[in-house]
């Protein structure tokens, strides 16, 4: 039960990160330079007295793609404290966070549609099984919803999300886990786009279910295993339409972590696992933190297969650098 409303809390952060619209296929957002291709990255200087980490994760991957590499279990060995967007260990928070997964003002989505829409919207949910019946969803936030519809979407019977995972061996290790929002916090965001907007684009998504232009998730998840931040960046900005609520979803966030960030890290080594999309980018939290004086290097990460300093394969005793920058 625990895993399971996790994962839908999990899905309410996908569904904030990368609303349901396709990706622009030629977006690109300018940058002074190109990122290092890595998902995870060290986070030192500016009168830290021991490194902090940074990784991006996605929030919902087939599992045999959710792995660890030796890099990142020696930073979740090393840390303090792990901090994802939210605390997803708290229980109470988790299953209290449920009742703002609701439209306010008692809507539903029949209020939201055209009648035909709406039966187009009913009938793919009796043909297309989610782990949420029809009638549950129809107050629930329409994008809550498009977040459900790319979980059942993805091409493997297991799935898994890399929050998940680091938080099951940060656990094992007695690592305390925290966040940087709150539920309530990142459902007020899903109330600041309007519902109509939000019903207009998941009835879009269910129209172009089974078509060339169903494959924005399955282009996430490849770009991700190339931990290319910059192109995740640029799919992630450039949502058809979404240019109004860029601040919303990400810029505004991105600010407010880099500036908590310090005071967590000075009060000891910590790994901040957030949404990938949220760390390439002018305005994403890898250049946030290096214009706050940090030094932020990119650090090997390879689940599976490790590369030593020496050339070797083999369990990191440390981690390998790819920057200086």
């Amino acid at each position: 039960m625990k895993k399971t409303v996790a994962i839908c809390i999990s899905l309410l952060i996908a569904g904030i990160s990368l609303p349901a619209q396709q990706p622009l296929k030629n977006a690109v957002v300018p940058t002074r330079d190109t990122l290092e291709h890595s998902l995870l990255w060290e986070i030192s200087g500016n009168q830290l007295a021991h490194p902090s980490y940074l990784f991006g994760t996605m929030h919902m991957l087939c599992a045999a793609d959710a792995q660890l590499s030796d890099s990142l279990r020696y930073v979740i060995a090393t840390v303090k404290q792990v901090y994802f967007e939210l605390n997803l260990d708290n229980m109470m928070e988790t299953l209290g966070g449920l009742q703002y997964l609701n439209m306010n003002d008692h809507l539903q989505l029949s209020d939201l549609m055209s009648e035909s829409d709406y039966q187009r919207v009913k009938t793919y949910f009796e043909q297309h099984k989610t782990m949420l019946p029809f009638s549950v969803m129809q107050h629930l936030k329409p994008y809550f919803i498009t977040a459900l519809i790319s979980e059942s979407k993805f091409p493997c019977a297991e799935k898994d999300g890399m929050e998940q995972v680091i938080m099951k061996l940060a656990k094992k290790q007695s690592k305390p886990i925290r966040g940087l929002e709150t539920v309530k916090f990142q459902a007020s965001v899903f109330d600041s786009i309007p519902y109509k907007r939000q019903a207009a684009d998941l009835v879009k998504m269910i129209d172009s279910s089974g078509t060339a232009k169903d494959s924005g998730d399955q282009e996430l998840a490849d770009v991700y295993r190339r931990q290319d931040i910059n192109k995740m960046q640029d799919l992630t900005a450039g949502e058809e339409n979404m240019a109004d609520y860029l601040d919303l979803l990400l810029y505004n966030r991105n600010r407010d972590w880099a500036s908590r960030m310090p005071a967590i890290m000075r009060n000891g080594p910590s790994l901040f696992a957030v949404g990938a999309g949220h760390l390439g980018g002018e305005k994403g939290v890898i250049r946030l933190l290096r214009a706050a004086g940090f030094t932020v290097r990119a650090v090997m990460h390879r689940p599976g297969v490790e590369m030593l300093a020496n050339g070797q394969q083999g369990t990191t005793a440390s981690l390998v650098l790819r920057s200086s920058i």
